[in-house]
């Protein structure tokens, strides 16, 4: 437990930005499996508009210190060439 005021505030305020970053991190992952599962189903469109709503998603958590940005350029990367292998197949 803590032992001083500043450590309380600490600990109060790290609690806080946990519950801020584990909400943040799942609509990151929502947003990653509503793109999978519409590649799985095989709907090209929906998947595109999956996407599109995922890219800037997955950046704002760069922005915010949540995931690397390495990690998000490769989530992104793998997520449009799914989208992409898709769309050619369907064509």
């Amino acid at each position: 437990m803590a032992n001083t005021k500043s450590a309380e505030k600490a600990a109060r305020q790290a609690e806080k930005h946990r519950e801020r970053n584990v909400a943040l991190r799942s609509r990151m992952r929502t947003a990653i499996r509503k793109v999978t599962d519409a590649v799985s189903t095989g709907s090209a469109e929906g998947a595109k508009q999956a996407l599109l709503a995922a890219e800037p998603n997955i950046d704002t958590m760069v922005n915010k210190g949540l995931v690397h940005r390495n990690k998000a350029a490769r989530h992104k990367s793998r997520l449009a060439a799914k989208v992409k292998a898709l769309a050619l197949a369907k064509a």
